[in-house]
């Protein structure tokens, strides 16, 4: 399998996990075609890659109108069709919603989203592992 992946970061810890995410898939066998921010992506790297992987941090107040950060510059991202994705979002205290925000945002650059999970900051190892066992998971069953 071929992943390509698509980060926006504010303080590097969704950086980090998408690093972490990349090491474990490579781990078992996968090709990472490229690793670029949400807001200039590598169109090669999107094109070749047979799932893309979206992530960002959650913004808003600690419980309450949390949102993933860069929502609008994710859904007008170049159209995906026919593109699997999944998202990740790393958050401190309180993600909320999020996630499924992120998610709906990126099914509206027209790709099939097929999973996701919230990475917190304090366990960015852990939890970038369990995405990564998940999505190889998923894969396979397709």
């Amino acid at each position: 399998m071929k992943a390509s992946l698509l980060v926006e970061s504010l303080t590097g810890n969704t950086w980090r996990a998408a690093e972490l995410i990349g090491s474990h898939l490579q781990q078992e066998g996968w090709e990472i075609t490229g690793l670029s921010r949400v807001r200039r992506p590598d169109l090669a790297s999107v094109q070749a890659a047979d799932i893309v992987l979206i992530g960002t941090w959650t913004h808003g107040l600690f419980f309450v109108g949390q949102s993933p950060w860069a929502a609008g510059d994710i859904a007008n991202m170049p159209v995906m069709r026919g593109k699997k994705a999944a998202c990740f979002l790393t958050y401190a205290l309180e993600a909320g919603k999020s996630l499924d925000r992120l998610s709906t945002a990126v099914g509206q650059t027209g790709a099939e989203v097929v999973g996701g999970l919230q990475i917190k900051r304090n366990h960015l190892e852990h939890h970038s592992e369990v995405f990564a066992d998940r999505l190889i998971g998923a894969m396979s069953q397709h």
